[in-house]
């Protein structure tokens, strides 16, 4: 499936080998929920990793790491919606955590609704009779 159906589509396709594919390159990863501070909005779960962890508490911005490309990422830094590190919570077995940010400037995801307006990077809601998604921000 294309990137454009990917993100875009109404056709559900979890990627459950996600983790496990993660393995052979760089397994020393956590989760991060990232919640907009202002809205209370979960707005992205991504990956960090030590250095990831370490860069972004040092310049308190959100910084990353792209399992897909197996790189240090500044979230937004192609975009220019980046976003500043307010606060960081750790969960009880230490194996998780939740950043909480604020944009610096409006946006949240890469991608952009017909408005040209950055969505929330959760801009698809499953219809748990049909199994279709359904973009709530399109």
């Amino acid at each position: 499936m294309d990137k454009q159906a990917l993100e875009e589509g109404s056709e559900l396709r979890l990627d459950f080998g996600k983790i496990a594919g993660m393995a052979g390159r760089d397994a020393n990863v956590i989760p991060v929920a990232v919640q907009n501070e202002e809205t209370g909005e979960v707005v992205l779960l991504a990956y960090t990793n030590e250095q990831a962890f370490r860069k972004a508490v040092e310049t308190r911005s959100l910084v990353l790491w792209s399992t897909s490309r197996n790189a240090l990422w500044e979230k937004g830094a192609t975009s220019g919606e980046t976003f500043a590190l307010t606060a960081v919570f750790v969960n009880c077995e230490q194996n998780s955590l939740l950043y909480k940010v604020r944009p610096r400037r409006n946006g949240i995801c890469h991608t952009r609704n017909a408005r040209g307006e950055p969505r929330n990077c959760f801009y698809r809601k499953l219809d748990m009779e049909t199994g279709v998604l359904e973009n709530v921000d399109p």
